[in-house]
């Protein structure tokens, strides 16, 4: 009997050790399995394949927006220039800064609007994609600034022609497919949706502007911000400051502005979001003088988008929404 007790409990000792390393044994393959999961397991959707999207900081609230519709589920975008911000008086940030060093990719329009960021675009075209929205337009079909003193500057804004925005936006494409080829398709299917709806702005423009006697399609603003939406869609722009709102102007440039008012009977004139009311308020109020009298037609968006969250808060939304208030203050 002691003998077979002895068997018993040398057996038990045993059946406990197997049972013992079995567990251990489960933990390790299930701590395995677990850092597998996270390595090799589905990422979601908009990565690189390391699990992250691509970071893009872009200048504008329009090339923003855009990245965003060409670039969908596959990118993180960041505009620092929010509504109401001037980009030609635009002094990046340190926390701008900040977002440029730490960003996959950087998009600004060029042709001189983000004037006071330029050597931080140089210093950091080395380290990763720094690319100008404007890059690929053919120079026939940028108009110049007649304020540049002999040297070729042109007019920066670009996305108030539809079709010249339609170039930036396939920079923008072909920059995204080649920084991240895995969502090549992606890029080019979201690309030609937007694209298609551009087309669609762009012959909204032209079929509203039509409407407007020929007389009438005249457009006076607080700075020339709108000279492509004129060569695009036939109206006569006239601005109190010239492209850049960094230019001065005086009491000789508001007197022929208002001159050009009284003379052309013109009825109504317009602010811009980005821009102080009071140039054009004292245009307004010497018209007046003269027994003309000039009204508001309304708010346009020229160097900003609006709120974000709103249809105006959209390139496609911004660009409607002056269509709209152009012709009903000139129809």
């Amino acid at each position: 009997m002691k003998k077979t007790g002895r068997v018993n409990s040398a057996v038990r000792r045993w059946m406990m050790t197997v049972l013992f390393l079995t567990m251990i044994v489960g933990l390790v393959s299930a701590c395995g399995n677990e850092g597998n999961n996270g390595k090799n397991g589905d990422s979601g959707n908009g990565d690189k394949g390391d699990g992250s999207k691509l970071t893009i900081t872009a200048t504008t609230g329009m090339i923003a927006d855009t990245v965003a519709n060409i670039g969908g589920v596959h990118v993180e975008v960041e505009g620092l220039m929010g509504p109401g911000i001037d980009p030609h008086l635009y002094k990046a940030s340190q926390g701008d800064v900040k977002k440029l060093d730490e960003a996959d990719l950087i998009f600004y329009n060029g042709l001189h609007l983000e004037g006071k960021m330029g050597e931080i675009f140089e210093r950091l075209e080395g380290k990763k994609p720094v690319v100008a929205v404007a890059s690929k337009i053919q120079e026939d079909n940028l108009m110049n600034d007649p304020q540049g003193q002999g040297e070729a500057i042109h007019d920066p804004h670009i996305w108030f022609d539809v079709k010249l925005w339609m170039s930036a936006a396939e920079v923008i494409r072909d920059t995204l497919v080649e920084a991240d080829p895995d969502h090549a398709e992606d890029y080019k299917k979201q690309a030609e949706q937007y694209l298609a709806e551009m087309e669609k702005l762009d012959a909204y423009a032209k079929e509203q502007i039509a409407t407007i006697p020929e007389k009438s399609r005249v457009l006076v603003t607080a700075h020339d911000a709108f000279g492509y939406f004129g060569n695009a869609y036939g109206m006569t722009v006239r601005g109190l400051q010239g492209m850049n709102t960094m230019s001065e102007f005086g009491s000789k440039d508001v007197a022929e502005l208002r001159d050009f008012l009284v003379e052309n009977k013109i009825k109504a004139v317009f602010i811009e979001s980005s821009v102080s009311t009071d140039s054009i308020e004292s245009v307004i109020e010497g018209a007046s003088k003269l027994g003309h009298k000039v009204v508001v037609g309304g708010e346009l968006f020229s160097d900003a988008m609006g709120e974000a969250g709103t249809t105006e808060g959209t390139y496609l939304g911004m660009v409607k929404h002056n269509i709209d208030t152009i012709v009903n203050a000139l129809k």
